[in-house]
């Protein structure tokens, strides 16, 4: 009985640091993938997240302009048509 619980804890022990080396293993690959991620934007010249939302609402205030002006345009040919 004393051997198996002898056993039993050095394979938990074993069991342990395997998942503990596993989860540090994990973690540095997520963070080398992080770098190079980083790496490659920064290569391409993107911008970031805060630049982004500032364009991302020019162009919709530019998109709502461009509908306006073709309701306004296609409202002038309708009533051209008419007369």
């Amino acid at each position: 009985m004393k051997n198996s619980k002898f056993v039993i804890d050095k394979i938990a022990k074993l069991f342990e640091q395997g998942l503990v080396s596993s989860k540090d293993i994990a973690s540095e690959i997520v963070t080398i993938l992080r770098s190079k991620r980083d790496e490659i934007v920064f290569r391409m010249k993107l911008t970031g997240k805060d630049e982004f939302d500032i364009l991302q609402k020019r162009v919709e205030n530019l998109e709502k302009i461009i509908t306006q002006l073709k309701d306004k345009k296609m409202k002038k040919a309708r009533q051209a048509k008419k007369s």
